[in-house]
Order: structure tokens, then sequence, then C-alpha cells
């Protein structure tokens, strides 16, 4: 869970950027950020690693850089205007996503609770998927060349429908090898119950 700004009503990460650069500590008062529709009770929420913030933000400038850099070479043909208008758009969407990746990996989290999972994500578009325990056919680790060299993995859970399926992106990889041998152990003594 993260906090929120009670001087600027901003989340904490975005209120440091804001006031003192990005490396600076927030003076004002902070509160948790409480909202009862993605916060059930019954489990303490973790947050993924700061270091996913450095994979995210690797992922817009691969991303929405290189798209404006494209895009900008392809009307440098056509008239030196539209050229301009498309850096300005691009730019501005890229430095946008940019600053935002701190507060949207502070926002992602994940809860054991005594019979299932919660992974909760998103900033402006809220999501979270509970999944109980006895439901899961099997628990995966994703990590690609990115996520590695930051030392970083996915766990994803996978049921029996498509629609409860999971993923917790962002963890420390040894967590999540800890984590996907803890949810294995506990699925499987779920279904030896019954």
């Amino acid at each position: 869970m993260f906090q929120m700004c009670v001087a600027t009503k901003l989340p904490q990460v975005i209120c440091h950027w804001l006031n003192a650069g990005q490396y600076a500590v927030c003076t004002h008062t902070v509160v948790p950020m409480h909202d009862e529709l993605f916060d059930p009770p019954g489990g303490t929420w973790r947050p993924v690693s700061t270091r996913y913030v450095k994979v995210k933000r690797l992922s817009v400038v691969l991303t929405w850089g290189l798209l404006t850099v494209v895009v900008c070479a392809g009307l440098a043909f056509w008239t030196w205007w539209a050229t301009l208008a498309a850096a300005v758009v691009g730019l501005g969407v890229t430095i946008w996503r940019w600053l935002r990746m701190p507060a949207l990996v502070a926002a992602m989290g994940w809860c054991e609770r005594g019979d299932d999972l919660c992974v909760r994500s998103g900033l402006m578009f809220r999501s979270m998927t509970i999944v109980p325990y006895g439901r899961m056919q099997s628990v995966e680790i994703n990590a690609g060349p990115i996520n590695r060299h930051y030392g970083l993995a996915s766990v994803e859970l996978v049921t029996a429908s498509s629609g409860t399926d999971a993923t917790i992106d962002g963890l420390d990889a040894e967590e999540a090898v800890v984590i996907r041998d803890r949810i294995t152990e506990m699925a499987q003594t779920r279904d030896a119950a019954l």
C-alpha cells in the first residue's frame, strides 16, 4: 500500500518528485491510501521491488521513445511542422509515462491470506485478483533478460479459469522462488485435504 500526501493529495512518491527532486523526502503529513474495495482484511500487503521502476522506465523509453523517433523520422520527409508536432506530443507522452512509473509500481502489491492470495495493481484503473489456493493448477516464474539483469522475476498463478489467473510482477528473484514454493506447498496441502 502506498502513502498519500495530505498537503498535495498526491501519492507520496509523486509528491517527493514534485517538491524537491526524485530522492528528496516528502515533508508533508502522509496517510496510508485506504480503499476497502482493494484492501480486503486478513493479510499484510507486500509491495513489489522498487527496482521494478527501472524496468518499467526502460520499457517506456524502448516503446514510446523509439515510436516517437520513428514517427518523427517518417514525418521529416513530409513537413517540418508535422515533425515538430509529433516530437512534442511523443516527448510529452514519454515524459508523462516516465514520471508516473514510481507511483504505478507503488500501487502494485500482493497479500497472502489463509485460503487465498490477493494481487492488486493499477493507479487510475485499479484491479485486484483473489486466487484461492485450492483452485491453483500451477505456479510459474518468468524473467526476461531485462528483469534478470535487475534481479527480478514474475510469479504467475495459473487456475482452471483464465479469468482468475494472476501475475505478481517485479519481485526479487529470491523472493519469487520462496513464494512459488510456499504457494505450491499450500495448494498441495489444500488439494490433499479434499
